[in-house]
This record gives C-alpha cells, sequence and structure tokens, in this order.
C-alpha cells in the first residue's frame, strides 16, 4: 500500500515526520541522568503565617497523619494551627542561618547537591560518559519537588533517580516523598524513567560513617560520656503494627553500630524523639530516657541521631537545646549532641556510595 511511512492507518492522520514544528518551539533534549536529592522540609521564614504554611502541608498529608480527614480536618485548621506555627517558629527562629536567612536543613541538602554534582562531573579529559543533572528539593515547602523534575526534564533528564534522604523506610517519609514526585509524573505528557533509593539503614558505609563520626566526635569533647543515646524520629506505634518496617530497621541500624563499636546496649541505647498529639508512639522515649538516666545519676551524656542525613530543628533545637536541658534539670552536667553526618567527607561518601549504586546500568 503506498503512502504508508506518512499516514497513520488508523487514525489518517500525518505521521511524526509531516508534522511541521513551530520555529519557536524549544528543541527537545535527551540523554542526561538526574539525582534529585530529597529531604523532609523547611519553612521559608520563622514568621507566624510562614511556618503556618509549611505546617498544613506537612500536617495535611495522609501519610503523616493517619486519621480520617473528616476527623483531622478540624483539628488541624481550627486548633494546631492557630496555636503551632508561634510555638515552631519560635524553635526554628532558635537555630536559623542568619547569613543565609534558610533553615539549617536548607543550607546543608544544597551543599550535599553541589558536592555530588561536583563530585560526578565528567572527567577534564572529556570521554563518552552519560551527563549527571543533580538538583535537591523538599517533601514540604520550596524547592518543591514537581518544580525540580520539570527542570530536570527541560535539561534533558529522561532517567532521573529520586534520592529521599532517609536511612530507614517509613511510609511517613521515603513512601511520602515518593508520593510527590509520582504525582507530579501523573501529569506529565512525556514521563522519564524513574528509580528510587531504596533505604540504606544496614549498608557498611553508612554504619561506618555513622562509627567513625561518633568516635571522633566524642573525642572533641571536654568529657567522657557514661551513655550514648542514638535517637531516631519517632512514629506512632499504630504504624508499625500496620507493617510499616522503620522500627525495625532503626534497630539494626544500632545494633550495628554497637557491633563495630564494640559496646553494649546499656553503652548506646535506642530512643526515639520527635511524638506529637495523644496516641502512643515508639518507645523508649528519648526526653523521657533524658531525664530518667539523669535523675538515675547519670552526669554525663551524648547523643547521636542516626537517622537524619542532615541537622535540622528536631536536632540542633529538640535535642541539643530541649533535651539539653532536661539533663541538666534533673541532675545531669555534660550535654552533647554528635552533628548528623551532613556534607562532611563521610557523609558525602556515603551519598555517593548509595547513588553510584542506583544508577549502575544508566551510567
Amino acid at each position: 500500500m503506498n503512502g504508508t511511512n506518512d499516514v497513520d492507518l488508523m487514525t489518517k492522520q500525518p505521521s511524526c515526520r509531516e508534522v511541521k514544528v513551530p520555529a519557536d518551539h524549544p528543541p527537545v533534549k535527551l540523554g542526561k541522568v538526574g539525582v534529585l536529592l530529597i529531604n523532609l522540609g523547611t519553612p521559608d521564614a520563622t514568621d507566624y503565617w510562614s511556618m503556618r504554611r509549611y505546617l498544613k502541608e506537612f500536617l495535611w498529608d495522609s501519610r503523616v497523619i493517619e486519621v480520617s480527614r473528616f476527623v483531622w480536618w478540624p483539628i488541624l485548621n481550627l486548633i494546631i494551627l492557630t496555636t503551632r506555627p508561634k510555638a515552631s517558629g519560635e524553635a526554628y527562629d532558635a537555630i536559623w542561618n542568619r547569613e543565609l536567612d534558610e533553615s539549617p536543613l536548607r543550607t546543608i541538602t544544597r551543599s550535599q547537591a553541589d558536592l555530588l554534582a561536583a563530585d560526578l562531573a565528567p572527567a577534564e579529559d572529556g570521554g563518552d560518559g552519560v551527563e549527571i543533572h543533580v538538583d535537591w528539593a523538599m517533601r514540604y515547602g520550596n524547592p518543591a519537588i514537581k518544580g525540580k523534575l520539570e527542570s530536570m526534564m527541560a535539561a534533558g533528564c529522561d532517567r532521573i533517580l529520586l534520592a529521599p534522604l532517609y536511612p530507614q523506610y517509613a511510609a511517613a517519609t521515603m513512601a511520602t516523598a515518593n508520593d510527590k514526585a509520582f504525582e507530579a509524573l501523573m501529569r506529565m505528557r512525556w514521563q522519564p524513567a524513574i528509580r528510587t533509593l531504596p533505604p540504606y539503614h544496614d549498608d557498611p558505609v553508612y554504619i561506618e560513617a555513622l562509627c567513625k563520626s561518633l568516635e571522633e566526635g566524642i573525642a572533641r569533647l571536654d568529657f567522657e560520656p557514661e551513655v550514648i543515646l542514638a535517637s531516631f524520629h519517632g512514629l506512632p506505634k499504630s504504624y508499625l503494627l500496620k507493617g510499616d518496617p522503620y522500627h525495625c530497621q532503626c534497630h539494626k541500624t544500632a545494633r550495628l553500630m554497637r557491633e563495630r563499636l564494640g559496646w553494649d546496649e546499656n553503652r548506646l541505647r535506642i530512643t526515639f524523639q520527635s511524638r506529637f498529639g495523644k496516641e502512643e508512639w515508639l518507645q523508649p522515649y528519648t526526653d523521657k530516657t533524658v531525664e530518667a538516666l539523669a535523675r538515675d545519676g547519670v552526669k554525663r551524656m551524648a547523643v547521636i541521631t542516626p537517622g537524619f542525613s542532615a541537622d535540622c530543628v528536631e536536632t540542633l533545637e529538640e535535642i541539643a537545646m530541649q533535651n539539653g536541658e532536661i539533663f541538666e534539670e534533673n541532675g545531669g552536667e555534660k550535654f552533647a549532641l554528635i552533628p548528623c553526618l551532613n556534607d562532611s567527607e563521610d557523609g558525602m561518601r556515603v551519598i555517593k556510595t548509595i547513588v553510584d549504586r542506583e544508577l549502575q546500568g544508566w551510567i
């Protein structure tokens, strides 16, 4: 049959090679690989309305609060969002990066992306390697995941690795970050190929980096801690009972750290922080443990937060400030927070290792 190359037999429409593209239409770019680092989120400022916008997006997420929307809407909008923004704003203000006018989490995540981009850049001597485009986004607040995915596509990334920086998997962290990306993909005519970063709670490089950071952190102190807490972000106990693996993965991380350090459970204890509301959360609670240990005569304590890839309000304000005060008010004398891996050399080695592994076959 003549003309079958130029006409679609089903629709009788011109084939692609006959379609005239407007002269001002931007060229289609292809062939790049994208890596999108994702963290939890940050408000744009510490004032009431900035905090309210951020908290509303965060606390309305059904992955975070698994309560009927009919029940939760009036509680959130009529009670929590009228009172909590002020207190949360004060917490953020206590640790705010004044120089850049942003939260430490935004500062650190940007640095992690910049350092990873430099590490993955093509060698100066050229070569035929695939160009890798690295960027970063926040699940809540700015920069938003949707906009970053769109800019990656515009830059020619037809393959993108979503990399939520959560060592332990939780539906309320890693799953919701991926959900947000998939939500944006659902509206794309031409989607990129997507991979998602798995949890790395037991990766040897991650465990080694944590232990090295802890040893070096203790060496910098002017005291020897009697007890060290490995404090992870908490979750409602009901999430565990529904099948969330987070609790088990936190315990495995702590166990592997003890084995590497040669410590027992009395030396390195696992706790869970940041509980919210009246529901029972994963125990033991960090603040209650800090209080009890101080009352039992422990005078020197350090806390490491292995579940956080970057220092944020939960580490710098809640642990270092709030729990430090609890410890001293109940008889403790020396208290220290061991920094997260952040954008340190060891921290970047972890990120580079897990990203390299997931990019195999693409680069």
